[in-house]
């Protein structure tokens, strides 16, 4: 699908005019275009990106392709920028989409295979405001970016509330905590690993060095890089948790074990008075004067009260028992 916004004077236009009016309205200065293409057919690709706006073939090419990683390349009227937008589930936790930008002065194309949430609040947010001035196409490409960014922030507090999740698991809760904190560290490093080269775009864009984008936009681009980096400080921070909280649980688990063995090593302790008064009196020898005496039985059996209640005590004030 194919959608157009024409801007003439910085103001919203036409919406979605006859595609045979296009080139005329690519050709006027006065005019800005932005494009999206949303779920093309490779007919409709290349008709905008070949025949419209006669974009070099490699562009054409990673356009029509999946880029695994974000990139950005700088060509003589335009600039071609591969980024990742992410569309958050509780079911899937996040998936990501290519979203392919090409930023000329005059128009701004955009590329995805998906539907996206940033693509269509940018669009609904122009078209519910006509009136508000669009001063350059730069300006489009940062509310998008922007939208971007805030789509990471649900997956970020579903990161937090799982890495909180593990620490209290760690303290209280029985049983193997292991797969929980492999599944919560691969996780956050496919979040970084994506967050992480889409800030070092930004931050090359804020710098203004590719000359399209206005100086009045770089502190709001440098914003967006600042933000992109502490979302990569916080899911360091929270890897970083998620280990400590496992090396607790592991320390809590010898704790536990410790004192498993420690009873069982007490209880040992106190049946040994019996064991032993047992038996010396159960020996077969021939002659034994403890056995023929008429208090042996009870001998015996004070012995063996007396010896272990003082183990017991013993044990108690080691605090083994």
């Amino acid at each position: 699908m194919i959608t157009t916004l024409v801007y003439r004077d910085s103001r919203l236009a036409a919406h979605n005019p006859p595609y045979e009016s296009l080139a005329a309205l690519r050709a006027d200065p006065g005019v800005m275009l932005w494009v999206d293409l949303d779920q093309p057919t490779d007919e409709e690709g290349r008709l905008v990106l070949e025949s419209l706006f006669a974009f070099h073939p490699l562009v054409i090419e990673d356009c029509l392709s999946e880029t695994r990683f974000p990139q950005y390349e700088v060509y003589d009227d335009y600039l071609y920028l591969v980024m990742h937008a992410i569309d958050y589930s509780r079911t899937e936790r996040f998936t990501t989409t290519e979203l392919d930008l090409l930023l000329g002065r005059k128009f701004l194309v955009t590329f995805h295979r998906r539907p996206l949430k940033p693509v269509q609040a940018t669009l609904d947010r122009c078209l519910k405001n006509p009136a508000n001035p669009v001063r350059g196409p730069d300006r489009l490409v940062h509310t998008l970016l922007d939208y971007m960014t805030e789509a990471y922030k649900p997956v970020l507090e579903d990161f937090r509330a799982e890495i909180t999740a593990i620490e209290q698991a760690a303290l209280r809760e029985p049983g193997n905590l292991l797969p929980r904190v492999l599944a919560a560290r691969k996780g956050l490093a496919t979040f970084r690993q994506l967050v992480r080269p889409q800030r070092e775009i930004v931050s090359e864009l804020a710098h203004g060095r590719t000359g399209f984008f206005r100086p009045t936009l770089l502190p709001y681009m440098r914003d967006l890089a600042e933000e992109l980096a502490r979302f990569e400080r916080m899911v360091n921070a929270w890897a970083e948790q998620a280990i400590l909280a496992f090396r607790v649980f592991l320390n809590r688990t010898d704790h536990e074990a410790n004192l498993g063995i420690r009873v069982l090593t007490a209880l040992t302790a106190l049946t040994l008075p019996v064991l032993v008064v047992g038996s010396w009196f159960g020996m077969n020898y021939q002659h034994m004067p403890e056995i023929p005496g008429r208090y042996s039985y009870f001998v015996a059996l004070v012995l063996t009260i007396v010896s272990t209640v003082g183990m017991l005590a013993y044990l108690r004030r080691k605090r083994w028992f």
